[in-house]
């Protein structure tokens, strides 16, 4: 897949791919800090630690070319929530 606007693969960065992965070629590092981090509930693998920080490690959804749908259609849900006026994600 090309370098694109829903698409970008920096095989130059030192920790290229940040993510264990079977697909390096298919790795999407647009999303190199995933916009969903804050969601409480974001839909991706993730564990929440005994500090209270959310890890991602293993998941991938930011990184594969589906992802950034995925994201976007995430993001214009919660979007339409807070316009909507409902309560917000603590």
């Amino acid at each position: 897949m090309k370098n694109s606007h829903r698409f970008f693969r920096n095989t130059d960065c030192e920790y290229f791919p940040c993510h264990k992965t079977r697909s390096p070629e298919r790795f999407n590092c647009l999303f190199c800090f995933c916009p969903l981090y804050f969601l409480e509930e974001c839909g991706g693998n993730y564990v929440i630690l005994d500090s209270g920080v959310k890890d991602c490690t293993t998941c991938l959804i930011p990184h594969t070319p589906e992802g950034y749908d995925y994201i976007l259609g995430r993001l214009k849900e919660r979007f339409a929530e807070i316009r909507a006026g409902s309560p917000r994600e603590d």
